[in-house]
């Protein structure tokens, strides 16, 4: 038995995962354990929960991977370097990374104890994690492969080849040139500053016209072979040599754009300001700007690589409008999109780059992201039953089909009464089996409502979530029913298990499904199967029974904090919210008024 643990460490989204004999048996990100959204650092809490779900110390840990290899493109760096002149802040928070980084034997040590670990250490490079955690867990037996973020050990972006068991790079993109810099500094123009909001822009371009998308070609160059450079003007991150920080685990970006930039597209919005159609417009045109240099990035890999499938891995995989098209304006035919395609997915990928080193094997596909914590039957124990009091003050009433006074007789009956309460208009706490592994809710530990009503965007955005009204809420659909609710570019889009793809809704079934159809007619699709999904959707096909509509609203189940990990964080969330009921299990708690 060969058991690797990989990590993503020190960067946003600090992770760890657990992979035994070339099977993924657990992977989490800590911002679920410290509460920290994008928690920065070193993973010392997912590592523990790794190691526990598996029954299993360090010291039994075989390998151990990071997604990293600080000698990466060691010469391009030091000759950048030495010509442009850094900070010494920018310096001395590289050193700092650096040397944590490479330390991680010592790190180990300070937090399990020097005889804690044995095993072998693995450097991974970024870039070569992000396709490993794309393509080993697809079910492509040959592809291409394309990580684009930010950066990671000074590259922005790269393409690769996956046969069979094999995983080779071709071509990268370097530093200072990356649609992830562009597209998180129109974020932060446009008053979203904090690190990950650039699916706020997201969510705001089809309020907009592309009116700015001349100003934008400027901004982003493309180059006949499909590469890509900023205009440099534009920006302060090659120049000024911005730091990336954290304060307690909160990874905090400066400034990225110049003020040329604002001389280009006027005053930067501030954050409480309100947003106007000019902001809207900027929205949209970055939107149209980043989709044009990705199909063309992609059009250009095609042609290297000539396979009519492609895996996405890196932070700009999460562009789920841009992955929806991708077989419309490229020649790619199939599209897959690990769950957890960011930073945290580069435990993932280091772990399983290692295995196939070793062992030159596949694991096996992921059809589910189903890796995280789980529930124990006597934390509902403790928590709910044992808890009158708490109960009590609180007007709860609790209902089950197996323990307790108000009892349904079986999973018939506590579906349909859940679906009843959703009739209602219920807005409904779900907590199921184990936690879902990347940043989307999928039916594990999610709010749902019904997508029929109109006013349910408003009751979602000012009673629980508290968020941007422009914002759209994705629908789980049932996946032998998506043809007929979508348009789709391919029979073989019906499988989008890890809501990573935007489709446009059949115009006619728009109106039918307000709360989750964005104003441009789209939305962000989760399919569901009984497989994959078990309950979650025989829940939605009882729904589907009494409505015809193969579908529910699912949001997160969080309230501006990482999603809830523990039974008692989804009671205290359900409890200081405006939530109608939680279902944990086979329990439903509800409040009466």
């Amino acid at each position: 038995m060969t058991l690797i643990l990989g990590l993503n460490a020190f960067h946003a989204d600090s992770s760890a995962a657990l992979i035994r004999d070339g099977n993924i048996i657990a992977a989490v990100e800590e911002e679920r354990f410290k509460r920290v959204k994008h928690y920065a650092g070193f993973p010392v809490k997912s590592i523990t929960w790794c190691l526990e779900e598996a029954g299993i110390s360090l010291g039994e840990i075989d390998h151990l991977a990071i997604n990293t290899l600080p000698s990466a493109n060691r010469f391009r760096r030091y000759a950048y370097t030495i010509l442009n002149l850094p900070s010494p802040l920018f310096l001395l928070d590289k050193i700092k990374n650096k040397r944590e980084r490479t330390n991680i034997k010592k790190l180990i040590e300070k937090y399990f104890g020097k005889e804690a670990f044995k095993g072998e250490l693995h450097f991974i490079e970024h870039h070569l994690s992000h396709m490993a955690s794309a393509f080993y867990p697809s079910d492509f037996k040959d592809a291409a492969v394309v990580s684009i973020d930010g950066f990671g050990d000074f590259a922005s972006c790269a393409v690769g080849q996956g046969n069979d068991t094999d995983l080779i790079a071709y071509q990268r993109i370097f530093f200072p040139h990356s649609l992830g810099v562009f597209y998180t500094s129109i974020t932060q123009f446009l008053g979203f500053p904090n690190y990950g909001d650039e699916y706020k822009v997201m969510g705001l371009a089809p309020y907009g016209e592309p009116c700015f998308l001349e100003e934008m070609k400027d901004i982003v160059k493309l180059n006949h072979d499909g590469t890509f450079k900023l205009n440099l003007k534009y920006f302060r991150h090659s120049n000024q040599r911005l730091a990336h920080q954290w304060s307690h685990g909160a990874p905090f970006v400066d400034r990225h754009y110049s003020e040329k930039l604002c001389n280009l597209l006027g005053s930067p919005r501030k954050k409480e300001e309100e947003l106007t159609d000019q902001h809207k417009n900027i929205a949209a045109s970055a939107q149209r700007m980043y989709e044009i240099a990705f199909f063309n990035f992609l059009n250009a890999a095609y042609l290297k690589v000539k396979e009519d499938k492609v895996c996405l891995a890196g932070g700009c995989a999460a562009n789920s409008v841009a992955n929806g098209k991708i077989t419309r304006f490229t020649n790619f035919k199939e599209v897959f999109v690990q769950a957890a395609a960011g930073d945290a997915g580069g435990a993932l990928g280091s772990a399983l780059m290692v295995w196939h080193k070793l062992y030159n094997q596949r694991s096996k596909p992921m059809n589910s992201a189903s890796l995280g914590c789980s529930n124990k039957l006597d934390d509902i124990d403790k928590i709910l039953l044992n808890s009158s009091a708490r109960l009590k003050d609180k007007n709860i009433k609790l209902i089950s089909y197996s323990l307790g006074d108000n009892q349904l007789k079986d999973e018939n009956e506590f579906l349909q009464f859940i679906v009843d309460e959703i009739l209602e208009g219920s807005v409904i706490g779900w907590f199921q089996g184990r936690m879902e592994w990347g940043p989307r809710a999928l039916g594990n530990r999610s709010i749902l409502c019904d997508p029929r009503r109109i006013d349910m965007k408003d009751i979602l955005n000012k009673k629980i979530k508290f968020r941007e009204s422009f914002r759209p809420f994705a629908p789980s659909v049932l996946q032998e029913h998506v043809k007929d609710w979508f348009i789709l570019e391919s029979e073989l889009d019906v499988n989008v298990p890890f809501m990573m793809k935007v489709y446009p809704l059949k115009t006619l079934k728009r109106k039918l499904v307000p709360a989750v159809c964005h104003v441009d007619g789209t939305a962000r699709l989760q399919t569901v199967n009984e497989k994959n999904n078990g309950i979650y959707y025989r829940l939605i096909q009882k729904f589907y029974e009494s409505t015809n509509v193969p579908m529910l609203v699912n949001t997160s189940f969080n309230e501006n904090e990482p999603i809830v990990r523990t039974l008692e964080e989804a009671y205290d969330c359900f409890i200081r919210t405006k939530m109608d009921l939680l279902v944990v299990d086979n329990m439903i708690i509800k409040k009466s008024l």
